[in-house]
């Protein structure tokens, strides 16, 4: 125990070491009594934070200004990555053009992370580690039954043949044992290894929670996550067991035992659907404010978090990214000089577009563009990153007379959505727009715009079912599904065309509301961020109006 603390668990002052703490100093981490304030401070006032204890640790502590020692700095500039105080940005020593932020909204930001990772870590990817070592100790205790299962067959074919082959059982029996020990080996040390990066992530945890209740804006700024990598979970190993002898050969016949195979099965981690309070729908959804993009027809929006949004459109080889308030930010061409047929964001930023002309799609990173999938006798139309960095690809064949649905992993197509149990087509074949997302719960939606339907298949490509309107509709136009998007509810949401509105689907696909008075006009692209503020694509204006649904 603490020996500032008694039985009661009462804080004592780290000076007297008697009277009950009333104060914190978060610049020196010192528990202080009022009587004590004054001896504490009296060496440099002005370095010491004293606040009351129950916001100990609550200050940030700013770096000092190199180039002006007696200032904090309160800001970063993002084209230097360098700290500056108030002092700097008034002289003329630092380009005014640079973009700026502030040190306190990057520490809040950085800190969330850190909470939000140190959470990850310790309740999803630790707890999986935990699943694949007890696996493996399984097997591992599992060695003995199984081999010995395999001796015991063995011993049976030896008792059926001549005892002139009894020489070549032996040996057998002797090579059974050298696979024992080798299948031993590899187990154990797949499980060492495992050991290893749970000691790392233990280690990372450790650190996290250190970094969690420090109040060092340095350190928390320079703070770099490693949960993506310890995302990628080690391969699954697969050893073979030998093939049994037949009891019909003969000891030329016998052969050997095959070799120990060892085959390594790709896992994939899978983060746990958040444990989220629900959120229930606004009576009355507001827009939050409108981006006026450029785009003479603005077709689609995508964004990885609440900073970013990309847009592209029809009449346009731009591709342009703003920040929430509208201030464009970059502006990226396609390769071709065509217009895209959309966009979508991999977790790690990187920009990927569908090219029509090259029936070609992009990715972009680092202003580096490269081709990662080109189709023969097919044109890619919409794309959807999920949520394990798969790409879905919707594309329609060169006489456009069918549609599916795609997914790659980088360029290696791993699986291909056409067709329903009875063998019939899931989406309509042309080259109408079919704009896709992938649900929290896995499901894969597509907006199938030509059929009027939004068709949702589950993870394995089988038919969930097809939406096509409300049982009793209020408009007066067919339903044309657009764009479509879901939100932290395992809601979707998909925009229609000909009714100027969007609606509000359970899970289920039950029709739950329209979002409808917030003046939107011929609606196309929907993406939502991570606040669940829903984003949508005016066409003919050309603008982002991010609307507020949610309560």
């Amino acid at each position: 125990m603490d020996p500032h603390y008694d039985a009661q668990d009462v804080a004592r002052c780290d000076l007297c070491e008697i009277a009950i703490v009333q104060s914190y100093c978060d610049f020196c981490h010192v528990n202080l009594c009022k009587p004590c304030i004054g001896e504490h401070i009296s060496d440099d006032y002005t370095k010491h934070i004293i606040v009351p204890f129950q916001l100990r640790r609550s200050t940030p502590i700013y770096p000092k200004c190199k180039t002006h020692p007696k200032r904090a700095c309160e800001y970063q500039c993002k084209d230097c990555n360098i700290f500056l105080c108030t002092d700097c940005l008034a002289s003329e020593q630092h380009n005014k053009e640079h973009k700026l932020s502030k040190l306190e909204e990057v520490f809040l930001q950085k800190k969330d992370q850190i909470h939000r990772d140190k959470k990850e870590l310790k309740e999803e990817i630790l707890p999986v580690y935990e699943e694949i070592s007890t696996e493996i100790k399984n097997q591992i205790a599992n060695l003995d039954v199984d081999y010995q299962k395999f001796t015991t067959e063995m011993l049976k074919h030896r008792e059926e043949l001549h005892r002139e082959i009894d020489n070549v059982m032996d040996q057998r029996e002797k090579e059974i044992d050298e696979n024992k020990l080798k299948h031993l080996s590899i187990l154990s040390k797949h499980l060492e290894e495992i050991k290893q990066l749970q000691s790392l992530m233990q280690e990372s945890l450790h650190n996290l929670n250190e970094m969690e209740d420090s109040n060092e804006v340095t350190l928390t700024i320079h703070y770099s996550s490693k949960n993506q990598e310890f995302s990628k979970l080690p391969p699954k190993v697969i050893v073979s067991m030998p093939k049994p002898i037949e009891k019909e050969e003969l000891c030329s016949l016998i052969g050997k035992l095959t070799p120990l195979s060892t085959t390594l099965e790709e896992r994939v981690f899978t983060a746990k659907k958040p444990n989220t309070s629900v959120r229930e729908l606004l009576d009355e959804p507001e827009v939050l404010n409108t981006i006026k993009t450029g785009h003479e027809k603005l077709y689609s929006v995508t964004c990885l978090n609440g900073e970013e949004i990309w847009t592209s459109g029809r009449t346009t080889a731009d591709i342009k990214c703003f920040n929430t308030q509208g201030v464009l930010q970059k502006t990226i061409k396609t390769k071709s000089g065509k217009w895209p047929n959309d966009i979508a964001v991999y977790s790690d930023g990187a920009l990927v577009y569908s090219d029509w002309d090259t029936r070609t799609v992009y990715k972009v990173k680092n202003d580096q563009t490269e081709e990662i999938i080109r189709l023969q006798g097919w044109t890619p139309i919409q794309l959807c990153v999920t949520s394990s960095d798969d790409l879905l690809v919707t594309m329609y064949s060169n006489d456009k007379t069918q549609s599916k649905v795609v997914r790659y992993s980088g360029s290696t197509v791993k699986q291909t959505i056409q067709f329903d149990e009875d063998g019939q087509p899931l989406y309509s074949g042309d080259a109408y727009t079919k704009c896709i997302t992938e649900n929290r719960n896995l499901d894969i939606c597509v907006a199938d715009c030509k059929a009027g339907a939004v068709v949702v298949v589950n993870q394995a490509g089988k038919l969930r079912f097809r939406y096509t309107g409300p049982p009793s509709s209020t408009k007066k136009e067919p339903f044309k599904p657009f764009g479509i998007t879901t939100d932290s509810q395992i809601r979707i949401l998909t925009s229609d065309w000909n009714n100027h509105c969007i609606h509000v689907l359970d899970v289920h696909g039950q029709f739950l509301r329209y979002i409808d008075n917030c003046d939107l006009k011929y609606p196309t692209g929907l993406c939502v961020d991570n606040d669940d503020s829903l984003c949508v694509c005016e066409y003919k204006k050309g603008k982002v109006k991010r609307i507020r649904y949610l309560k």
